[in-house]
């Protein structure tokens, strides 16, 4: 797997959710930005596992993902991030996510991986950030693919 190209298109994926009126897009991207925009989603640290299957048949990357939101209005923010968090819905980052597994025997996130999968979400506080302060949490995403491209 192309872990850029892959980062990328997690990032791609996470751009098709719909956040409630008034609030805007929810900026992203396939690496950590150095300011955020608020709402904002980003694919933060990579772990790699080769060799999961022999011959190079299979890698498994496990992503963690950030969403922040600003800090203007603490509720406010943290109901955009719990709109985000939720496992469906028009802003659900799992539901959003997920579409990019493709249909029963296509290939994930666009040809690039086999599968994926967001396992989970954790860290839901308070992040620093350059020089400001956001309400987030930690999105951990699983994606497995051929280790020999």
């Amino acid at each position: 797997m192309q872990i850029s190209k892959v980062r990328d298109a997690i990032a791609d994926a996470a751009r098709t959710v719909v956040l409630p009126a008034g609030v805007g897009k929810l900026v992203c991207t396939g690496y950590v930005p150095d300011s955020v925009t608020t709402p904002c989603f980003f694919v933060g640290e990579v772990e790699v596992t080769f060799d999961k299957a022999m011959a190079r048949k299979l890698d498994e990357l496990v992503c963690t993902c950030r969403v922040l939101a600003g800090r203007q209005d603490d509720r406010a923010s943290q109901r955009i991030v719990d709109a985000l968090l939720s496992g469906s819905g028009p802003a659900s980052l799992k539901q959003a996510i997920e579409a990019a597994r493709g249909a029963p025997g296509e290939m994930a996130l666009g040809g690039l991986a086999d599968d994926l999968h967001l396992q989970r979400v954790q860290g839901y506080r308070w992040f620093e950030h350059g020089q400001s302060t956001y309400v987030g949490a930690e999105l951990i995403i699983k994606v497995i693919g051929d280790g020999s491209t």
